[in-house]
């Protein structure tokens, strides 16, 4: 027919498809290449075919695009906002292996809504010749809009899927769509975002993020990761930065490469940031006294304050610790590069020579700004063995004039803590160990050696000067301050422990050496672990704040963190401040940020529980995923919690823990005695009281929500515990409370 178009290509179709800024039709197609009759038949043909070879996607409506386009309308993040003041943003959702394309926001009439890095919003997209799109803001998500939840993608026979949530207190289902639920795989980890719409309105699930077979060992820790909400990755800037950053000159830097350094931490341990030296003062008026030099990584030095990397390191607040992987407050080039004192190798350092008399009291301190080189990387065990008379090769050069001075300037410190009394606690710290391909190989506890006490005496040493350093020089200076115990608290405490035979005068002013001296009478007695725990729980939360009001469980007047910038936002801000107060270098704290600090330590001490929180949450499923191999086993442990719902059961050889549910309790009607931390019968009086000794059977362990359920047996026999027989009910305890509720009716 004269006139009529040649039937397009395979490549002009692509190409058309590729410039749309939204996914086309069929017909759109033929209407651009003016295809009618029974040509529509072999461009259906030709659609099928660029869809088998994976060169197009189909998605809703019969719609059809690359598989790198974005729809028109999507969620996205403002990822970075440029020099020029340009905010470049990136689609919240990306599947593809490349980098996903660059979204710029345009402003609006009355220009951008105030958009930041991080925010979230649902614009409107459109593609432009160059492969990136511009964006225009339809609607800003606020956080409190939206419930983030960490699941399996668990598909149903419709097409359609539910996300199974991993957090064993979320009762929030989301169901996938189908035109989502058909890029995801049946058992996948993911994370999803639901908008909090009008009530009894339909819910529609976001998935943010893909992370994997939730089958894989890996997933534990990732779960704990995202459902904390803990930054992963790592601004494009911020890498840049890092990545680019010099290694160290000695310039105005004091030379310290001459003193044998060494580093001491735990055989797993990922960054190195801390330092030490001893020797005896050779200054015949300190006879029997110490010099101390403590060489902490310069932070500072790398990362500027209002820089990308300053501002992703406050964002994270600190490194986050899992069996399997850290998440660090620095990208792997200075965490694991620069600012990791690896031996042998020259690293900026923020020094403080310190000199103790015998008994460890400070006689004075001085900070310098240096350059080292560490003389070794050793472990606690190692350093221990040495000192015990087994050196081994790395150990064995470095005894005598390196590791037996830090003992003996370790014992005058402990001298100085023990006349302080300090509150020291004995708490075991859980160890997971892991085969190469992840799975828990076995779950104990680290153990603890004066090596470890060690290097802590050496760290609060620097640490006391550079708070007294910054108060005496009248700067701000954001402390770790440790308020004295809640009167509340302090009571629950003295009604536990008085009937264990341990008192808590009333009326006298509360200092951490009474607990001490608690601690040592409970000493290898059984309820040894159950006094410590309870009497840390009676203790206030340590935090950061420009207002000092000192440490009550170290029992000083004045402490900041200095000992850990990589790792630890709070100690960088403290180097910031040491530097422009003592006038080494330019790089000090800039004026806006000492008024920031009320700020800047509220939000690291959020951070630091929400590290904490999702450092328990994965050790807790990693337990899970070790008792789920072993259900039906029995184990003897003691009830290390009491709650209205039951008890909470450690288990004696790998301090486990699991639930034993109330309803699984002897019958009757059991009351919480909150103070005297039981479960009591009313019928029976049978007592179940924190501390006991118990043997349980593993009835349910759920790696993917981190629970674990047992059931209490009697005397490690497979026999449930007998009823109580018709004779005269036991009273129980006076202090439980009068016409309380029940807790649970059993049958």
């Amino acid at each position: 027919m004269a006139g009529r178009k040649p039937f397009p290509t395979k490549q002009q179709v692509i190409d058309f498809i590729r410039e749309s800024p939204v996914p086309v039709t069929r017909r759109e197609i033929a209407r651009a290449f003016q295809i009618t009759g029974d040509d529509r038949i072999p461009l259906k043909a030709l659609i099928k075919e660029l869809q088998n070879e994976g060169v197009i996607d189909r998605g809703r409506g019969r719609k059809v695009s690359t598989p790198s386009a974005l729809p028109a309308m999507a969620v996205v993040v403002v990822d970075e906002i440029d020099a020029d003041g340009e905010v470049i943003a990136r689609p919240a959702q990306w599947d593809d292996e490349g980098p996903p394309p660059r979204i710029f926001m345009a402003p609006g009439k009355r220009g951008h809504p105030a958009l930041g890095e991080g925010d979230r919003v649902l614009a409107r997209l459109r593609r432009l010749s160059d492969g990136t799109y511009e964006g225009r803001v339809f609607k800003r998500i606020a956080d409190a809009d939206l419930i983030r939840l960490v699941g399996v993608f668990r598909r149903r026979p419709d097409g359609t899927g539910v996300i199974e949530p991993a957090d064993k207190r979320s009762r929030e289902r989301m169901t996938v769509l189908e035109a989502d639920a058909e890029r995801l795989t049946d058992g996948e980890l993911v994370v999803a975002e639901l908008g909090r719409g009008p009530r009894f309105a339909p819910k529609r699930a976001t998935i943010v993020d893909r992370l994997g077979p939730a089958e894989h060992p890996r997933s534990i820790s990732l779960i704990a990761i995202h459902a904390a909400g803990i930054p992963v990755d790592f601004p494009r800037e911020a890498i840049e930065q890092a990545e680019s950053a010099a290694p160290p000159v000695l310039d105005n830097r004091t030379d310290l490469r001459n003193i044998p350094l060494v580093t001491i931490d735990g055989s797993d341990a990922r960054d190195f940031d801390d330092a030490v030296w001893a020797e005896p003062d050779p200054d015949p008026a300190n006879e029997g006294g110490w010099h101390l030099l403590v060489a902490i990584a310069d932070v500072s030095h790398y990362v500027p304050s209002g820089s990308p990397l300053d501002r992703e390191a406050f964002k994270r607040g600190n490194s986050c610790y899992f069996p399997d992987r850290v998440v660090p407050m620095l990208p792997e080039a200075l965490s694991n590069g620069l600012c990791s004192l690896r031996p042998g190798e020259d690293r900026a350092c923020l020094a403080v020579h310190l000199w103790i008399d015998r008994n460890g009291n400070p006689k004075r301190h001085r900070f310098v700004r240096g350059l080292m080189r560490s003389a070794a990387r050793l472990t606690y065990e190692q350093v221990q063995e040495a000192r015990n008379g087994q050196p081994d090769d790395a150990t064995g050069p470095l005894l005598e004039t390196v590791i037996n001075p830090l003992y003996g300037a370790f014992q005058a410190l402990l001298k100085a803590r023990l006349k302080r009394g300090t509150l020291d606690l004995d708490l075991p710290e859980k160890q997971i160990r892991l085969s190469p391909t992840g799975e828990v190989e076995a779950i104990g506890t680290r153990s603890r050696f004066d090596s470890h006490r060690l290097i802590e005496e050496f760290m609060i040493a620097a640490n006391v000067a550079a708070a007294a350093t910054l108060q005496e020089r009248g700067s701000p200076c954001l402390y770790r301050v440790h308020d004295a115990p809640d009167p509340v608290r302090l009571q629950a405490l003295r009604e536990f422990l008085e009937p264990l035979g341990y008192r808590i005068a009333k009326g006298q002013v509360v200092k951490p050496r009474m607990f001490t001296q608690i601690l040592a009478q409970a000493k290898d007695r059984p309820e040894a672990e159950t006094v410590n725990q309870m009497i840390l729980r009676s203790q206030a939360q340590a935090v950061y704040s420009p207002d000092n009001i000192g440490h009550f469980g170290l029992a000083l007047a004045r402490y900041a963190h200095f000992t850990s910038p990589i790792r630890r936002y709070a100690d960088l801000t403290v180097h910031r401040a040491l530097i422009r107060q003592l006038r080494l270098g330019g790089d000090g704290a800039p004026d806006e940020e000492l008024v920031r600090l009320p700020e800047i330590g509220e939000h690291v001490s959020f951070t630091e529980r929400r590290a904490a929180a999702a450092e328990r949450d994965a050790t807790d499923r990693y337990v899970a995923s070790w008792l789920a191999d072993r259900i039906g086993q029995t184990f003897t442990g003691r009830i290390g919690g009491v709650t209205r719902f039951g008890l909470f059961v450690t288990l004696d050889e790998t301090d486990a823990d699991g639930l034993v549910p109330i309803s699984s309790l002897p019958d009757d009607f059991y009351d919480h005695d909150e103070h005297a931390h039981a479960l009591i019968g009313r019928r029976w009086g049978r007592i179940f009281r924190l501390g006991a000794a118990v043997t349980v059977k593993v009835m349910e362990a759920s790696p993917l929500t981190g629970s674990t359920l047992f059931r209490l047996l009697e005397g490690g026999s497979d026999s449930p515990l007998p009823q109580p027989g018709r004779t005269r009910p036991v009273r129980g305890r006076a202090t439980r409370p009068a016409r309380r509720p029940a807790t649970r009716k059993r049958r």
